[in-house]
């Protein structure tokens, strides 16, 4: 994709070729994911978690109203960038986070840039997005336009290799080529009408990128305020009452989230980003020493918990709540029971593990980050065909679209075709029979060739065998049966297969799927 824009720069309009320098400078660097969903549903807790460090504001307040980019720099800081272009540079809060107000005209700013010297944004790029739902309708607008068709100029910052050439950019290139290429949505207990207009309006914010199992996750967060009584098969068990929960969100927002996962944000900032302290291990063991049935009544609710009369000072069980909450406490106390000596450290480490953090992240390395490349190919192509769309030129957008199909009867070009079939039949837009759609489905949003085959585990022969009949399955269907649309789609999937059992035949050659 950087190659064919490299050669049509020269040969279509100066606007047109503004708009492949910035797809040019998106394809070099970090995958960018949204936080996004409703207001006081964690986000900001979350992208805590995620970096390690608590540094996205979580109370209202002026920056829980912008966007703010989380992206790797040599140096910490902090640039405003207002809706006119202008950014300053403001230092970090003493407690290390982006300050709740930001002492400038917050109308008149357009998002956040946070510079951060964290690994984990080396490869990812984090944005938290204001909360849909919210009252304060600019602050939906941001969101919307984060989600959607984002209108920032984006500038030489010195950090990633910005191009000049991106600032030529007019209003209709800039919205051709914005928006986050993927997406982490965060819901609660209820998915809503707004939670799925979100996700739809992903398809028109990121230059007509469905969301979709390729690039949107969803995670089930506070999963330890569910009530386990609420939740049919859950046995008592809050984790497992969010994990069937998570579950039923995942049918209802299929097919746009790949998964959708319970996590407990709280619990996984502090355990992770060095909230959690020695201290507070030491006043959870004061706790585990009291007596069953004070303990029971205590952990009824928060304010018997704060309130009750003990030797533990009521400010510290005020701190452990806001860190932990009532689940994280009982957690913590039960592992101190098993383990009277478990040192602070093991201690944050049976939290984090509590959290569901861990499961969170390996899906965003398996779902984004192993598919980083073929997500930013997909996102620039769609640009491009946008940005040729727009051009005013015929003769430009037909030298555009011959190159394009040159590009895709490339055998390495494959996976952008897959991700295109998976596109069509996750957004509906080619109808297929359900038993076809999840095997579509399966075998374009996972990177693990067993996952792929929907045989985990299995041995290479008969992952290979199952691979090429299938791909003989799905071009017999291509051509006998098939309507013209799902033909498409089908010489694609019998394409995919075939390459699958290529390449576990040949393990040594490195064949793109």
């Amino acid at each position: 994709m950087a190659n064919l824009c490299h050669r049509l720069q020269p040969q279509v309009s100066a606007r047109t070729a503004a708009g492949f320098a910035e797809v040019l400078r998106r394809l070099g660097a970090p995958l960018q994911v949204a936080v996004a969903g409703r207001i006081k549903s964690g986000k900001s807790t979350l992208v805590n978690a995620l970096i390690g460090r608590r540094v996205a504001p979580t109370d209202i307040g002026e920056c829980t109203r912008l966007v703010t980019r989380f992206q790797y720099g040599t140096v910490d800081r902090i640039e405003v960038v207002f809706t006119d272009g202008r950014t300053q540079v403001l230092p970090f809060a003493a407690d290390g986070a982006i300050p709740a107000e930001l002492g400038v005209n917050i109308d008149e700013v357009s998002h956040v840039e946070a510079y951060l010297t964290n690994a984990v944004l080396q490869d990812m790029t984090v944005i938290d997005t204001p909360g849909l739902g919210s009252l304060d309708a600019a602050s939906v607008s941001r969101t919307e336009q984060l989600l959607g068709a984002a209108t920032r100029d984006t500038q030489d910052t010195g950090e990633g290799g910005g191009d000049e050439g991106s600032s030529e950019l007019d209003d209709t290139s800039r919205n051709a080529v914005a928006g986050a290429e993927a997406v982490l949505y965060v819901v609660t207990q209820g998915v809503r009408a707004d939670d799925q207009q979100a996700l739809a309006a992903f398809t028109a914010a990121t230059a007509s990128r469905e969301a979709g199992p390729v690039n949107a996750i969803a995670v089930l967060n506070k999963a330890d305020t569910i009530a386990p009584e609420s939740v049919e098969g859950a046995e008592g068990d809050v984790w497992k009452a969010a994990t069937v929960l998570a579950g039923k969100q995942a049918a209802t927002l299929r097919p746009r989230v790949a998964d959708v996962l319970p996590v407990i944000g709280l619990l996984a900032e502090s355990a992770e980003s060095g909230g959690f302290t020695a201290a507070d291990a030491e006043a959870l063991r004061q706790v585990a020493e009291l007596d069953d049935d004070v303990l029971d009544t205590m952990l009824i609710s928060a304010d018997i918990f704060t309130s009750w009369d003990c030797e533990i000072p009521a400010g510290t069980r005020v701190r452990l709540l806001e860190k932990l909450d009532l689940y994280g406490i009982q957690r913590a106390v039960r592992a101190i029971r098993a383990e009277p000596r478990i040192t602070a450290g093991a201690l944050r480490r049976s939290l984090l593990d509590a959290s569901g953090l861990a499961e969170v992240r390996r899906r965003l390395e398996v779902v984004f980050a192993a598919r980083a490349d073929g997500i930013k190919a997909a996102a620039a192509l769609a640009s491009i065909t946008a940005l040729a769309y727009t051009s005013g030129d015929q003769a430009e957008r037909q030298r555009v679209h011959d190159a394009i199909e040159v590009l895709l009867a490339k055998p390495e070009a494959h996976q952008l075709r897959l991700l295109e079939a998976l596109t069509l039949v996750a957004s509906g837009a080619v109808d297929m029979p359900e038993d076809l759609t999840e095997e579509v489905l399966r075998v374009g949003s996972n990177a693990e060739i067993g996952a792929q085959l929907g045989m985990p585990g299995a041995a290479r022969p008969e992952l290979a065998a199952f691979a090429l009949e299938r791909a003989g399955w799905w071009r017999s269907f291509a051509s006998f049966g098939a309507t013209p649309a799902q033909s498409r789609v089908a010489h694609v999937v019998h394409r995919a297969y075939f390459l699958i059992w290529q390449q576990i035949r040949e393990p040594t050659n490195s064949v793109n799927r």
